[in-house]
C-alpha cells in the first residue's frame, strides 16, 4: 500500500516532467543551472525527486526551456505534492477543533464513503465519550491545544450526515478494535452498543474482520477513508496523507474490496460486537 512513499513517487514524477522539458529544449543540466544561477548539482536533485522545486525553480525551468505555457500547471502540481503529507503536529498546533472543522467541505461533497479502521471505531460511528477519550489521548501524546470539548462537539455535529441526503457509508473495522478499551469499560460498552445501532442505519454498511481469519490478500494496513473515487485520506502514526492520484486511489479501492471480502456483516457482525461487550464484564 502507498504511504509516505507516495510523496516520494510524486516528487520523482514531477522531476521527470521537468527533465523532459529541459531535454526538449536541448539543454544539459549544467547549462540550465548556469542560466538559472544554480549550483550544477541542483538540476539533478530536482529531477530525481530529492529536492522539491520551489515556485521560483519551476519558473526558471520553464523560462529557460521556453515552456512558460506549462508554468501554472507545474506549480500547481508541486504544491499538491507538498500538500500530500502533513505531520499531525503541524495540523493540530492550532487546536483539535479546527482539525475537525477542516474536513467539512470534503464530507459535504462526498456521496460514497469507504472507511477502513485498524486502530479505533470510525469517527462517524463514535459516541461523544469515546471521541473525548481518543482526542484526550491525542492531545496528551502530541502536546496540542486542549480544546477537546469543542472538537468533540464538531465531530458529533458531523454525524448528522448519516441521516441526510444520498450519502452511503461502507465501513470496515478489525475485530481487535472492538476489544481495545478506549477510556474505560463503561465508555467502551456504550461505544459498542452505539456501534450496533449505527450499523442498523439504512445508509451504513458495517463489516467486522474477525481476528484469526485467513488473510490472503486482505492484509491489515493503515487506517484510511476513500471519498467517492477522488481522494484517499490515510492515517499514519506521524502524519496525515492525502492521495488524489487516480492510480493510487484505485489501489486503495482494491485493498478495500479485498478487506471487505473477509469481513462479516449483519448478524455475524453483531455477534462479534456483543461478544466484545460481554468480555468487558
Amino acid at each position: 500500500m502507498p504511504s509516505s512513499s507516495s510523496v516520494a513517487e510524486a516528487r520523482r514524477a514531477l522531476g521527470q516532467r521537468l527533465r523532459e522539458i529541459r531535454k526538449d529544449a536541448d539543454l544539459t543540466a549544467r547549462a540550465l543551472a548556469g542560466l538559472a544561477g544554480w549550483h550544477e548539482s541542483k538540476c539533478s536533485r530536482v529531477e530525481h525527486g530529492r529536492t522539491p522545486p520551489s515556485d521560483a525553480d519551476i519558473r526558471a525551468y520553464t523560462l529557460h526551456c521556453n515552456a512558460q505555457d506549462q508554468t501554472a500547471d507545474l506549480i500547481a502540481t508541486a504544491r499538491a505534492v507538498e500538500g500530500m503529507y502533513v505531520e499531525w503536529r503541524r495540523m493540530e498546533r492550532v487546536g483539535l477543533k479546527q482539525v475537525q472543522q477542516s474536513v467539512a467541505p470534503l464530507f459535504e461533497r462526498t456521496r460514497r464513503f469507504r472507511a477502513y479502521q485498524s486502530w479505533v471505531v470510525p469517527g462517524l460511528l463514535q459516541t461523544a465519550a469515546y471521541t473525548k477519550a481518543v482526542l484526550s489521548t491525542v492531545a496528551t501524546l502530541r502536546d496540542v491545544p486542549g480544546d477537546i470539548d469543542a472538537a468533540v462537539a464538531v465531530r458529533m455535529d458531523r454525524q448528522s450526515i448519516l441521516h441526510s441526503g444520498d450519502h452511503r457509508f461502507a465501513m470496515l473495522v478489525e475485530e481487535w478494535v472492538l476489544r481495545t478499551v478506549i477510556g474505560d469499560t463503561e465508555v467502551m460498552a456504550g461505544q459498542l452498543g452505539h456501534l450496533i445501532a449505527g450499523a442498523s442505519l439504512p445508509s451504513v454498511s458495517l463489516g467486522i474482520i474477525p481476528t484469526g481469519v485467513p488473510r490472503g490478500a486482505g492484509w491489515p494496513v493503515e487506517s484510511f477513508t476513500i471519498y467517492d473515487d477522488e481522494q484517499v485520506n490515510v492515517e499514519l502514526v506521524s502524519a496525515h496523507l492525502t492521495i488524489t492520484q487516480p492510480r493510487e486511489v484505485k489501489e486503495y479501492g482494491r485493498a478495500f474490496a479485498e478487506l471487505s471480502a473477509i469481513a462479516v456483516y449483519g448478524a455475524a457482525a453483531r455477534s462479534l460486537i456483543t461478544s466484545a461487550i460481554d468480555s468487558l464484564g
